[in-house]
């Protein structure tokens, strides 16, 4: 896969804008024919750090362009070759670059692809690369909103967390035994104490120091201004929220990048700041639909801090 630090600034800035002209991640990347990962790097890196140059790049450069370390990637995880050489000269023949079977070796490092010689060493290298395959396949699968478990929850007690600034602690009622703890980046949320939120309950957990965020109160996002999505009236903590067409049982565990790719592009406040999934309303059913208090034509945020 490509990597967003080797974009050239005119293609970042194109990234960017067209992201500003509500374009999707698969759109842009389809569009200007990148990865989507990288197209979410440079939006992400414009969001948090209002720039869309990279910094300077410490250590060693690259004597590989980045289409041929594509080319040695994809050759080292879906082919099998007998040494370091044989790859090295094929991979020579194939993309045309004039580099030693050492410059090779060096960037299979970091790749997390380095090759062995020896008979245990290719057995594991198949292993890896099968394994390697295997995950491939699961990240291309879609992840659809059917997917999340989200649900109505109050925020019992909110505080900044110690030792930071601009880091948020809120205890959490998700409907079960006991509350939740929720570490957020929003500033806005220290504001709110005893209100009622929609939260994300089965991303993987991280660690914010040392505290455990079990959870994601989900915000809709607008030019640094941000507003808790609010449950409908008459809601109570554990309210199932569902997206009509999109219905089933959550997994137990997501991966926060996964669902930022194939869910969190599609989710947006409309005209009237009601949250949609591809146009159609995320509700608590018999109960009425999710909104935002005044942010309309926004994206909706999916992510733990600190994640993409």
């Amino acid at each position: 896969m490509g990597r967003s630090g080797e974009l050239s600034d005119f293609q970042r800035g194109t990234v960017v804008g067209c992201h500003m002209c509500k374009k999707s991640l698969r759109e842009i990347a389809t569009l200007l024919n990148l990865p989507r990962s990288t197209v979410n790097n440079v939006i992400v890196q414009w969001k948090r750090e209002g720039r869309t140059c990279p910094l300077p790049r410490c250590g060693r450069p690259h004597k590989l362009k980045e289409e041929h370390r594509q080319v040695l990637e994809r050759m080292a995880q879906e082919q099998t070759f007998p040494s370091l050489q044989a790859l090295a000269a094929e991979f020579r023949r194939v993309s045309g670059a004039n580099v030693s079977a050492a410059t090779v070796s060096r960037e299979l490092r970091e790749m997390g692809l380095s090759r062995r010689s020896s008979s245990e060493g290719k057995a594991k290298e198949r292993k890896k690369a099968q394994k390697v395959a295997e995950v491939s396949v699961e990240d291309k699968a879609e992840v659809d909103a059917s997917h999340l478990d989200l649900r109505a929850g109050c925020i019992i007690r909110t505080m900044q967390l110690p030792g930071t600034d601009g880091l948020y602690l809120q205890h959490v009622d998700v409907g079960e035994a006991h509350p939740r703890t929720v570490v957020s980046e929003c500033a806005a949320i220290n504001q709110f104490q005893n209100c009622m939120a929609v939260l994300l309950c089965n991303l993987k957990p991280t660690q914010v120091r040392g505290v455990a965020s079990q959870a994601v109160v989900v915000c809709v996002r607008s030019l640094g201004m941000v507003e808790i999505l609010a449950p409908p009236p008459g809601a109570v903590p554990g309210d199932r929220v569902t997206i009509h067409g999109f219905t089933g049982n959550p997994d137990k565990e997501l991966d926060s990048a996964n669902v930022y790719e194939h869910v969190g592009s599609e989710l947006r406040t409309d005209s009237q700041c009601v949250a949609t999934y591809k146009g159609v309303p995320l509700e608590v059913v018999g109960k009425g639909v999710c909104r935002a208090p005044t942010l309309s034509d926004c994206e909706v945020v999916l992510t733990h801090v600190g994640a993409a």
